[in-house]
């Protein structure tokens, strides 16, 4: 925002895992300009696959807005909203050119392939699979989508091999 003048832009919004479909809804139910970029990836289920879209950016969408304060509070209250992304100034703008190269990204047929979720010593939890709740530290990507997580017990490493969609980042604890 620059001075007193309210101009459109496009924003980051966090949401509660696995709700950002809902708040798309929800914001686009309350006639506000929202961007969720979705892939079709295969599904992870044992008992069949299938093509599914999910979000390019889990826990994350765009809203398009000048921030005045009345459509700032129905943003956040939006059931699943949590908060926009900025810094300790307020919500940092996103380039329209960066919102629509994610547009064409998303309308293609093609792979897309996303980045690095994790980094080495990450706390992490494994969420699916035979590992279910075990948690540990992200080690390494090894290919294909696997990733190595160390789990400790009894003073000692263990490392497992999973599927990387089945391995989520924990929060950092605040110390």
């Amino acid at each position: 925002m620059a001075g007193n003048k309210l101009t459109r832009a496009w924003y980051a919004l966090h949401t509660k895992s696995r709700f950002e479909n809902v708040v798309n809804d929800g914001l686009a139910n309350k006639t506000l300009d929202v961007f969720l970029p979705k892939i079709t990836v295969k599904s992870r289920r044992r008992d069949r696959h299938k093509m599914i879209r999910v979000p390019l950016f889990p826990g994350y969408l765009f809203v398009r807005t000048d921030l005045n304060p009345h459509e700032h509070i129905e943003i956040l209250k939006t059931t699943g909203a949590v908060q926009l992304i900025g810094s300790t100034r307020g919500p940092v703008p996103i380039a329209d050119a960066t919102i629509d190269s994610l547009k064409i990204i998303v309308s293609t047929a093609g792979e897309v392939i996303t980045g690095t979720r994790f980094k080495k010593g990450d706390r992490v939890m494994v969420v699916n699979g035979p590992f279910s709740g075990v948690t540990g530290i992200f080690s390494s990507y090894r290919g294909d989508g696997r990733v190595i997580v160390n789990i400790e017990a009894l003073g000692q490493f263990a490392a497992v091999n999973v599927d990387a969609a089945d391995v989520e980042k924990l929060p950092e604890i605040l110390s």
